[in-house]
């Protein structure tokens, strides 16, 4: 749940390259001492342990019998002394397994249909070891319960704070089952590096339900986990090569109050099936939280509303800086990178977040929001990856965005695309935590290919800078009322390659930039119903495009390479195709029962067709159209219309 302070990057690069069995991450970032800087971090991705043969048995019972060497039992705490391999099986009421070893020594505990509760301490607890691996042998169930009270030894610590704790390396392998119910806080907890190679796992806790304060590695197994507070987090923020999440396999399965998956430093998927549920889901809207407004970061104690409070936990360790309440799917202080795994996630608050960079570089990810979709405070680069919004407040948000390849679908009650720059710009139109969103020329977005279809009820896509394409296929099904557009921007919009298909209102329709160097037309008709046809032929009667927006529009606005200068053609609405349509987008087949609008001569590299109000554009989404246009989720999770404004049509001249 610990969010830095944000810096506001044009652009960040993150390389991340496999290499054997490591993956490796350079990044620069601000030089801001708010903000952790990650530089060469080497994430490791190995497989490292297996099954080892036992030396050492212990039943657990009303009494305890220990058979070997390396171990020893006082007021049914059973005392591991030594390395080696224990197996544990039978059930210890109220008692304790204590590993208490040289810092040098390497203990594997084997679970065998094990089941130990501790009224009020950590029923596994490691005090010291150089790395301790729990072992969940073949068809085994075991169980892990403790109290909703600890008794320390020590006052001053707040020390066992798991289920399972660990103060040194934990490992967890083996197929077996192992059910942790954590009724103080914590499921389990090492305060190094966190590994789980395989395994049935189930956490439920009232705090969060794994911690790895070094790091958190899943390659295998299947986890479920149900956590009043964080699902997974990895808190170191004094080391910039620890405080990551890696996920390289396995099946994961979270619920969680807060954030689903929340990273320091960075957070790398690289495969696996990861299914998210945070703070109640897109359901639970961050307008219908009221710890919304804290969504999202860290602040200092100073700056926090008094009226306001994260959850009561049963933790005494002081810290810095005061926790605010977040509720994000995956999030990380410094940067994302997803190249594989299929993601799903339904959040209260952002999906993805990250407090500097996220890049897509492959996999399937399916996200419902309560607020953003995505969203960067620095950059967001898309490379290849099937990417579904299904619903949001704001898509895609960042102040640079690239798409470069890919399949990209968004659907939002706001912006659909949108490079605003800062921390949570989308918190605009009176929502709490709302940001003042100003113009900026560093902000942009850039698209060079891919395939990319919004949905969006406020701004299509949105600059408070620049947007460039050069390639790919776009569309966009904009606003149905007049304080929108399909694009909107307050730099440039210069297109040299692509198609582009744009169709909205007509209030604050902005056409292309002139400096572009692919042809473009704006239309403008009387307001047409949605699913109506709009076809574009050249003199000879090739088709240029013919698509059916999905919602009600006054505007169209075509970029494609078939636009040639000099050349003539035809505008229609109305009448069938017999293509195949893809996202209202006709391919093949033949257009007829049309009506025709216009026709047209290309001239220069912008046309202009009828009175579309806006075509002149307006100042940004932050201004004009996209603070104050769209409309967040009800409780329900419906996304109410905003009323159109027909009596604008009066202005727009029908060909």
């Amino acid at each position: 749940m610990n969010k830095k302070l944000l810096t506001t990057l044009c652009a960040l690069s993150l390389t991340v390259s496999v290499t054997g069995c490591s993956v490796k991450t350079n990044t620069t970032t601000s030089t801001n001492t708010n903000k952790t800087t990650v530089t060469d971090q080497t994430i490791d991705s190995t497989k490292s342990e297996e099954l080892k043969e036992v030396d050492t048995y212990i039943e657990l019972g009303d009494s305890i019998s220990i058979n070997g060497e390396g171990a020893k039992v006082e007021n049914n705490v059973v005392t591991i002394t030594s390395a080696g391999t224990y197996s544990i099986s039978g059930e210890l009421k109220d008692g304790q397994i204590v590993v208490s070893s040289s810092e040098e020594d390497k203990v594997q505990i084997q679970l065998n249909n094990a089941n130990i509760t501790s009224s009020n301490s950590a029923p596994i607890y490691v005090k010291s070891a150089k790395k301790v691996v729990i072992g969940l042998s073949e068809g085994t169930k075991n169980t892990i319960t403790d109290g909703e009270n600890y008794v320390f030894e020590d006052a001053t610590t707040d020390e066992p704070n798991a289920a399972i704790f660990s103060k040194d390396d934990l490992t967890i392998i083996g197929t077996g089952s192992l059910v942790v119910n954590a009724n103080y806080n914590n499921g389990i907890t090492s305060k190094d590096d966190l590994k789980i190679e395989g395994g049935q796992i189930t956490v439920n806790a009232v705090s969060d339900g794994l911690r790895g304060k070094d790091s958190i590695t899943i390659l295998d197994g299947k986890i479920t986990i149900d956590a009043k507070e964080d699902g997974m987090k990895s808190s170191n923020t004094e080391d910039v090569e620890k405080g990551y999440i890696h996920i390289q396999g396995g099946t994961l399965n979270v619920t969680s109050g807060q954030d689903g998956i929340q990273a320091e430093t960075n957070a790398v998927i690289s495969n696996g099936e990861i299914n998210i549920v945070s703070g109640e889901g897109s359901k639970n809207s961050s307008s219908k939280n009221e710890n919304w407004g804290n969504w999202g970061g860290k602040q200092p104690a100073e700056m926090q509303s008094p009226g306001v409070q994260p959850p009561e936990k049963n933790n005494t360790t002081t810290t810095e800086e005061t926790d605010s309440t977040s509720a994000k799917g995956i999030k990380a202080t410094s940067n994302i990178t997803i190249s594989g795994g299929n993601i799903n996630i339904d959040s209260s608050d952002d999906s993805i977040h990250s407090n500097d960079t996220i890049m897509i570089n492959g996999g399937n990810i399916k996200a419902s929001s309560g607020d953003d979709g995505v969203h960067a405070d620095s950059k967001i680069e898309i490379n290849d990856g099937d990417i579904d919004i299904t619903k949001s407040y704001e898509g895609i948000e960042s102040q640079s965005i690239a798409i470069n390849d890919g399949n990209v679908n968004v659907v939002s009650s706001d912006d659909g695309i949108n490079a605003g720059g800062g921390n949570d710009a989308s918190s605009t139109s009176g929502r709490p935590g709302e940001n003042n969103f100003n113009s900026s020329s560093k902000c942009e977005i850039v698209i060079n290919g891919g395939y990319t279809v919004v949905d969006a009820r406020g701004d299509g896509i949105d600059a408070n800078g620049t947007i460039t394409i050069t390639g790919g296929t776009t569309i966009v099904n904009g606003p149905e009322n007049n304080g929108n557009g399909s694009l909107d921007y307050d730099g440039s919009c210069d297109i040299s390659g692509g198609i582009l298909i744009a169709a909205g209102s007509a209030g604050m329709a902005q056409s292309p930039s002139a400096t572009s160097s692919q042809n473009s037309v704006n239309v403008a008709l009387s307001s047409q119903q949605a699913n109506t046809i709009i076809h574009i032929e050249d003199e000879k009667g090739n088709e240029v495009i013919t698509f059916a927006p999905s919602k009600q529009y006054q505007s169209v606005i075509v970029s494609s390479p078939e636009l040639k200068t000099g050349s003539t053609y035809t505008v229609s609405y109305g009448g069938t195709s017999t293509g195949e349509a893809k996202d209202g987008l006709y391919t093949g087949g033949k257009y007829s029962g049309g009506t025709k609008s216009t026709s047209f001569t290309v001239s220069e590299s912008v046309t202009n067709l009828g009175s579309a109000g806006g075509s002149m554009g307006g100042p940004g989404g932050g201004h004009m159209g996209g603070g104050k246009g769209g409309i967040r989720p009800d409780r329900n999770g419906s996304m109410q219309q905003p009323p159109t404004q027909n009596s604008m049509e009066n202005n727009i001249q029908t060909q």
